[in-house]
């Protein structure tokens, strides 16, 4: 008996997911373990596993097009099996639409809701001059140099889908237009919508200070290069900052805490998010108990977890339970900004670039190094006396590193 394939919760705030690639067509063999497809959440790209054994009956989603959890994408049963009913069965149940959207947008059903088989299409006609067609289209379409407005879709409501700019053929003195206005739109990826949303509700319910502190890096930086002539991994200034943020956190627990609404919780364990930028946004993973590991092991970890990053293959383990945040835009020669905290940790360190500079000292003048550190601290549970004192701890650690290292 035939058997539905519905799109699955793969993490815990995913309300809908993309289909990136489909890995099987109508009409193949397929048994259980096989990866369907590849399927885009609101915080990586993961592998789409079949547990049913058959054959692919049916594909009811095509490649760049978003659905809500528990939708039916495909159906698997034995070959020349009659799925009409199961079709028209689905076709029939409706999400429940959480709010209506601006002109041009879809409906973001709840979770909770049950689905409809057959994709939202998130732009439907062509009446306001757009040319509408699917992120994957898109892309393709402009890596091929050819302009949609030249093509006619053959997805819902005329949408520009995969097949059609594979299937196009330029007409005889067909040549891309000049001199008029033109812009894409492309549709927000879960994961952007995700961190939108909490970076949102931090800004917004969280209500943020700034302490900011011009650390001497001279020393740091030495320690750095003579520790690289023997370690097997080559350590970064961000691994050192990460290690001396972890041992100033065990001495300054209460920055290593969470407002949870009637009550604060203070951590024992010390996990340091590290911020990673991707082209969809911002991901976080962990470097769980920070404090008791080596440079080279912090060094390791955010190496592997940056390649995991920029091919979208974090797992939800990854990115889970950190208690405090480091985000460095240093290496893009920014010297001073201010980050949103990271829920659920009370604070966020922005760490700038090292930066050359003259310093004075007894009334003298030398060359030396310093880096701006800002810490952002929700004031609901870090006041700033206990903020400033962890921005000391810092700063003694990396003016003098062998105290990392002991």
């Amino acid at each position: 008996m035939a058997e539905v394939i519905r799109m699955p919760k793969m993490s815990d705030t995913m309300t809908e997911g993309v289909i990136v690639a489909w890995n099987k067509k109508v009409g193949d063999t397929v048994a259980p373990g096989d990866i369907l497809a590849e399927v885009e959440t609101d915080k990586a790209t993961m592998e789409l596993e079949n547990y049913v054994k058959g054959t692919l009956l049916h594909i009811g989603i095509a490649e760049g097009d978003a659905v809500p959890v528990n939708a039916v994408i495909a159906i698997v049963g034995q070959k020349g099996e009659d799925i009409e009913a199961l079709l028209k069965e689905a076709a029939e149940v409706k999400p429940a639409a959480q709010e209506e959207k601006a002109e041009g947008e879809s409906v973001v059903p709840s979770p909770d809701s049950a689905p409809a088989a057959t994709p939202v299409a998130s732009e439907s006609s062509n009446n306001d001059g757009r040319v509408k067609a699917s992120p994957l289209a898109k892309k393709m379409a402009e890596e091929k140099g050819i302009d949609l407005s030249l093509i006619q879709g053959t997805g819902d409501f005329g949408r520009i889908v995969k097949r059609d700019i594979e299937n196009y053929t330029p007409s005889a003195g067909a040549s891309m237009a000049t001199g008029h206005e033109s812009y894409d739109e492309v549709n927000v990826s879960q994961m952007r919508k995700t961190i939108a949303r909490r970076l949102a509700e931090s800004k917004f319910t969280a209500p943020h200070f700034y302490l900011t502190m011009e650390i001497e890096m001279e020393r740091a930086v030495a320690a750095r290069a003579s520790i690289n002539e023997y370690a097997d991994v080559k350590v970064s200034m961000n691994d050192l900052i990460i290690k001396a943020a972890a041992i100033a956190l065990r001495k300054h627990p209460q920055v290593n805490s969470s407002w949870l609404g009637d009550k604060i919780r203070f951590n024992h364990h010390i996990h340091v998010g590290v911020a990673m930028a991707v082209d969809e946004g911002l991901l976080v993973p962990v470097v769980k108990f920070a404090d008791n590991k080596s440079l080279s092991d912090i060094s390791k970890e955010v190496k592997d977890y940056s390649e995991k990053s920029r091919n979208k293959k974090l797992q939800p383990s990854d990115w889970e339970g950190n208690t405090f945040t480091i985000s460095n835009l240093g290496m893009f020669g920014i010297e001073e900004f201010t980050a949103i905290i990271n829920p659920p940790d009370a604070c966020i360190l922005a760490v700038g670039s090292v930066k050359e500079t003259v310093l004075v000292k007894n009334g003298e003048m030398r060359p030396g190094q310093v880096m701006k550190v800002t810490l952002s601290c929700d004031h609901r549970v870090v006041d700033g006396v206990v903020g400033s004192k962890f921005l000391l701890t810092l700063k003694e650690l990396l003016e003098e590193p062998v105290k990392i290292l002991v």
